[in-house]
């Protein structure tokens, strides 16, 4: 399942004595063009695709084996390639929709190009397909909780004393929020998590970014924003949010700091508060042995905070 799309040049080519042209800037184009790869991640979705005839697998790792050699071909070639997860539920569904035979390698490449557009991607740079797929995998999770978070705050419609859009209002509050953080953490490379429960589903985000002794945080925008929506989503529903940093520098051991979400603020919990919640299990209760090297600290004050919630 490859789609190859098009990009634009204006280079010339010279092409050798009875060389045809045309076939000459066919494969320079070929060449040029980016190709994407629609991947079966895990067994159950490889098994769910078996039940069209014209998909020519029928062994997973087989096929994995066969991604790769492909993949590895095309970087021979110069070709520039991605890799997007391929859901054969999306895949039916988008088949329905559009009125299309799904039983087609047409319909599987079209599909392909729409999840290339749209969908989380990695980027193959020759690395093995083991290490590929967790980096896959986790920017669809990150890329289906952010969709899920905002379509959450979309539908919170406007405040009815105000007239306020409430989660735009919480997402701006969220924002303002994160950013107090990082200017309060200091220098280091900070690793942060948001997690709250929804009425469906617990919404996880985490944000990675240094500081330098001088100069603002350094983060990525998309996981910024990723972790704002989570946040904000606390913050419109006052459900039971909490955030956690954990702080690395040279020649000192990680710290650990917590807060939890409370009336549209980060209430620092205490030292023991945090220790509890990393050394016991989510799923269990039961206790967890504390990482060596890991000091567990109250969460710090952010600051004075004007901007309160409205809603």
């Amino acid at each position: 399942m490859a789609q190859t799309g098009n990009t634009q040049h204006g280079s010339t080519h010279h092409t050798k004595p009875g060389t045809r042209p045309g076939a000459t800037m066919r494969r320079t184009l070929r060449r040029e063009a980016p190709s994407t790869i629609g991947l079966l991640v895990d067994a159950q979705d490889f098994a769910a695709m078996r039940r069209y005839r014209t998909f020519a697998f029928d062994d997973h790792t087989v096929y994995l084996q066969q991604v790769e050699s492909l993949l590895k071909a095309l970087a021979a070639q110069g070709v520039h390639t991605t890799v997007a997860l391929f859901d054969p539920d999306d895949y039916a569904e988008f088949c329905a929709e559009s009125g299309l035979d799904a039983d087609t390698g047409a319909s599987r490449s079209r599909f392909t190009a729409e999840i290339a557009a749209a969908g989380a991607t990695v980027a193959y740079t020759g690395q093995r397909l083991s290490e590929l797929i967790p980096v896959l995998v986790s920017r669809a999770v990150r890329q289906a909780t952010w969709e899920y978070a905002t379509l959450l705050l979309a539908d919170l419609g406007t405040c009815a004393d105000c007239g306020q859009d409430i989660g735009r209002a919480a997402f701006d509050r969220a924002s303002h929020l994160l950013m107090r953080l990082l200017e309060t953490a200091g220098p280091g490379t900070h690793h942060l998590v948001c997690s709250t429960p929804t009425e469906n589903d617990q919404l996880l985000a985490a944000l990675h970014t240094h500081r330098d002794t001088t100069g603002p945080a350094r983060l990525d925008s998309a996981e910024g924003a990723e972790f704002a929506t989570v946040l904000a989503v606390a913050i419109a529903l006052e459900s039971r949010g909490g955030v956690v940093v954990r702080t690395s520098a040279p020649d000192s051991p990680d710290r650990v700091h917590g807060w939890r979400l409370a009336h549209g603020a980060l209430a620092p919990l205490t030292a023991g508060e945090v220790f509890n919640a990393y050394c016991t299990d989510a799923d269990t209760g039961e206790p967890v042995s504390p990482e060596s090297g890991v000091e567990y600290c109250a969460g710090f004050d952010i600051g004075a905070d004007p901007a309160e919630p409205h809603h």
